[in-house]
């Protein structure tokens, strides 16, 4: 908003404008358009003043016009650009006009936080970040100095997991077989419960043959749960493409039989749109994908040096920081608890910067490398789980397409659709888990079922408090600080426990 003039100073105005005149005659007409528009700019902020001190008679702003205030203070900071932009400097701030001309509340108070940017915040803890972990990084080698070995990317024991890279190979033959299904079936030459039977022995075999060869074979852990991993991806595309593909055969038939006249639909099983499929960074399988153009070169160069320096980054602090805390620990369920407390929150930082780097690098930097190879067009693998509110806010788009509302659609409630949610989560965290351990303890099973009262716990401090905060800090407090290093120190001694048992 512009800055009112005095009449005094509208006065002098008027006797530097004479003067202009007389001094150069060219330029008296600029200088009444300049006096004309700080006129009319007086009189705006003046009406405008008056509107501020005016309504009720109290100089206070009504309830319920937080969203005019916001459109006032769009339309002042405009019209206080134009005027500094159009307006002689001698005329912009004169200690005659008022300074301060609406009610406003503090840049930090609880009613204004939320409604400007942060940034400069953000970047202030990201270098107290930066500066602390450094310091603790250098004060970590200076006193143990570098405990990473030379087998730690590679080493003579990683030869004895051939089974484990030939069970890998192997695995798509169940896509291969579930493509042979889709095409009886799409012939008409079986039934659809001997299609579903079928779909159903072929993706319990794709999940149990890893588990199988894990269990057998004296692999390492690492190994077992990339091929855990391995299988539980092909296991959830062999449901995606079969659930997909019994719904496309429904649609089918309903346009024969008349129904959805007006739909063009065709149901039809390519294997090349399989393939594409087992290999694209997706679990819903659908006949195309949207698709770029060409590969950018530079960026996929650029992704893999990061991947290369977040991997790094990440087995630096799992063997400098994580294994000598978990080592040096007792077990947190048998011994004091003041203890157990102290090793779960010391573990706690570590733990959360694996697991942000494993999350970027698996789910932003992986895939996306995978896309660009592939042309995949839609990139948004995951939300923006860091704003949570809730435990069931962060759901996976397989999870809602292939579990919850068909649950829904099958008449089961909204609580019992996300209960059987959390258990197939819940089952697939164990197998991952226990099952390169060679440990049946079900701490990652609980681990995960325990969300469904954190979900009951965060719904009702958010309607209680009326406040996203709360639900968001209860999510990063038992989701990352206090879940995930308890499982680790639990799984950690019972899997010693059970080797210092067999030996």
């Amino acid at each position: 908003m512009t800055i009112t003039e005095s009449p005094e100073s509208l006065t002098s105005s008027s006797d530097d404008n004479s003067n202009l005149r007389r001094r150069r005659g060219g330029g008296a007409k600029a200088v009444e358009d300049v006096t004309e528009s700080d006129s009319s700019s007086a009189m705006e902020a003046s009406s405008s003043s008056d509107d501020v001190t005016g309504d009720g008679g109290d100089g206070r702003f009504s309830d319920g016009n937080e969203i005019q205030e916001e459109q006032n203070d769009k339309v002042e900071n405009e019209e206080q650009r134009k005027a500094t932009q159009t307006t002689p400097l001698k005329y912009v701030y004169r200690a005659s006009a008022p300074a301060h001309r609406r009610i406003k509340e503090s840049p930090l108070s609880s009613a204004a936080i939320f409604k400007q940017s942060h940034a400069g915040l953000l970047n202030l803890c990201v270098v107290v970040l930066i500066a602390v972990n450094s310091r603790l990084i250098i004060e970590n080698l200076m006193k143990y100095g570098l405990l990473i070995g030379s087998g730690f990317w590679i080493s003579s024991t990683s030869l004895r997991d051939w089974p484990i890279l030939l069970c890998c190979l192997s695995l798509p033959i169940f896509p291969f077989a579930a493509f042979l299904v889709e095409k009886l079936a799409q012939k008409k030459y079986m039934t659809e419960r001997v299609v579903v039977a079928l779909h159903i022995v072929i993706t319990t075999a794709a999940i149990l043959y890893p588990v199988l060869v894990i269990l057998r074979c004296d692999s390492a852990f690492l190994a077992g749960v990339t091929l855990m991993l391995f299988a539980c991806v092909v296991w959830m595309k062999l449901v995606s493409y079969a659930h997909t593909s019994y719904d496309m055969r429904q649609l089918a038939k309903s346009v024969d039989k008349g129904e959805h006249s007006d739909v063009n639909y065709s149901y039809d099983v390519n294997f090349k749109s399989l393939a594409y499929f087992m290999v694209a960074p997706t679990l819903c399988y659908q006949l195309s994908y949207p698709r770029t153009a060409c590969i950018r070169k530079g960026w996929l160069a650029r992704q893999l040096i990061k991947l290369v320096i977040f991997t790094g980054f990440m087995g630096f602090i799992i063997e400098q920081y994580i294994n000598p805390i978990v080592q040096n620990s007792q077990h947190p369920l048998k011994g004091d608890l003041l203890y157990a407390i102290e090793r779960v929150l010391r573990l706690s930082l570590p733990n959360l910067y694996v697991w942000l780097c494993m999350f970027y690098c698996l789910f932003h930097l992986w895939l996306n490398i995978l896309a660009e190879l592939l042309l995949f067009g839609d990139r948004e693998f995951y939300k923006d789980w860091w704003n949570a509110k809730t435990i069931d806010e962060p759901v996976h788009k397989w999870m809602v397409r292939h579990i919850y509302f068909p649950c829904l659609r099958n008449g089961i409630p909204k609580g019992g659709a996300m209960l059987i949610s959390f258990f197939v989560s819940a089952v697939f965290h164990e197998l991952c888990i226990a099952v390169p351990c060679r440990l049946f303890k079900f701490w990652a099973f609980f681990g995960i079922m325990f969300q469904i009262p954190l979900v009951i716990l965060t719904n009702f401090l958010q309607n209680k408090f009326k406040s996203s905060n709360v639900g968001n800090m209860t999510f990063w407090c038992f989701f990352c600080i206090l879940g995930q290093p308890m499982c680790a120190l639990l799984y950690y001694h019972d899997v010693m426990n059970r080797k210092g048992s067999a030996s």
